[in-house]
């Protein structure tokens, strides 16, 4: 799959960020391999320390790297933060029956930073989450929740549903996976 731009939600710009894009796709052997790249001054972004790799609640919070995949009406939710904290959600549909994927794999997360850019890197298993069939459609949606230094917080995706940002909305699964 090409590198994806993401853009900020008219309500809610970021200086700080030049160009931030993401590259995704699927492996043969069931894995979601994603690639995170922002392009600023990174100094000013808020980033929560390194910590062990643990699956965490509430990662949407403060800097946060996403990525949504439906299927039918059902779809997962994937946080990803640079600090290798993650979480996955499982939806019934549209903001409704939420639960924490507790079988879900420990994702694989690699953070390379400098000054200009942040590159995230993420490795998710979705053996055992999705329907492995060449007739079910995937639809895939990648966002992400960027926290600055002084407080204020941008959200980003590759499409944003009128109103209010939403990563939820099903007009944002721009993508098929």
């Amino acid at each position: 799959m090409p590198t994806t731009l993401l853009n900020s939600h008219p309500s809610t710009p970021c200086e700080l960020i030049r160009r931030f894009t993401v590259s995704a796709r699927k492996t043969p052997d069931g894995i979601l391999a994603l690639e995170f790249t922002i392009e600023g001054e990174i100094a000013g972004l808020r980033l929560p320390e390194p910590s062990a790799a643990r699956r965490t609640d509430g990662l949407w919070r403060h800097t946060c790297l996403e990525a949504f995949l439906m299927q039918g009406q059902a779809y997962y939710e994937f946080n990803f933060a640079p600090s290798s904290e993650w979480a996955v959600y499982r939806f019934e549909a549209y903001r409704k029956g939420m639960s924490v994927v507790r079988e879900a794999a420990p994702p694989k997360i690699s953070l390379t930073l400098d000054a200009q850019r942040l590159v995230l890197n993420a490795e998710a298993d979705l053996n055992g989450l999705l329907v492995q069939s060449e007739s079910v459609v995937t639809k895939l949606a990648l966002s992400a929740v960027i926290e600055e230094k002084d407080g204020r917080v941008s959200y980003w995706a590759i499409v944003h549903p009128s109103g209010q940002p939403d990563f939820h909305h099903p007009d944002g699964f721009a993508l098929l996976l």
